[in-house]
């Protein structure tokens, strides 16, 4: 579907929230920050994690849950931009809790062999090494397809992106709520135009 429901999701309130950045970005991202700013201003009682992601996929998800280790399943969310997209449906399916996907890679494997090597992050002058081993891990991770309870996603997918197919990320993600955006780009630059309705879906 095109439009995605106002309703929050069924479940307990949530009140811890995970956001997972994207390739070669951080915690100092637009949306991550927009994102945090707004849990400060409407809910400060959240429980609010952005980690600074390892580049190694295996070491990225292996930090992620043991981090995440106490919290309650029935309680907690996820938000994940691009290749944040892909961990957050890799968290999800492991633990059964809401997911927002933000233009989600879908085929990281398969994107990111063209990146195999040195690699300057977007946020400062961080230089970091993706290696060839690091598609093997990607391709371990993948969760298995169709994805369970596709009601507890909810897809924003630009149509305008630059990087990744909406027509994959809209296919994969088919049977989940889903605002599939006319225009716009791979960073989602009007973020703040579709943050009710991430909010809202996640009951915040």
């Amino acid at each position: 579907m095109s439009e995605a429901s106002r309703a929050p999701a069924p479940g307990a309130p949530v009140t811890h929230l995970l956001y997972l950045h994207g390739f070669r970005s951080s915690p100092r991202s637009t949306k991550a920050m927009r994102m945090q700013a707004w849990v400060r201003a409407n809910r400060p009682d959240l429980a609010w994690l952005c980690p600074q992601l390892r580049p190694s996929p295996r070491e990225a998800i292996d930090a992620v849950f043991n981090a995440v280790a106490d919290w309650p399943r029935e309680r907690m969310a996820v938000v994940g931009s691009s290749l944040g997209g892909f961990y957050a449906t890799v968290v999800a399916e492991r633990t059964g809790c809401r997911a927002v996907l933000l233009n989600p890679a879908v085929e990281p494997a398969r994107d990111l062999a063209a990146y195999i090597g040195e690699q300057t992050a977007w946020h400062g002058e961080e230089r970091f090494f993706f290696s060839a081993e690091y598609i093997d891990e990607l391709l371990a991770l993948a969760p298995p397809l169709p994805l369970t309870r596709p009601e507890r996603y909810f897809a924003v997918i630009a149509k305008g992106d630059e990087v990744l197919s909406w027509r994959e990320m809209s296919g994969r993600y088919a049977g989940s709520p889903m605002r599939l955006i006319e225009g716009s780009d791979h960073a989602l630059t009007h973020f703040d135009r579709w943050l009710p309705e991430v909010t809202g879906f996640l009951g915040l």
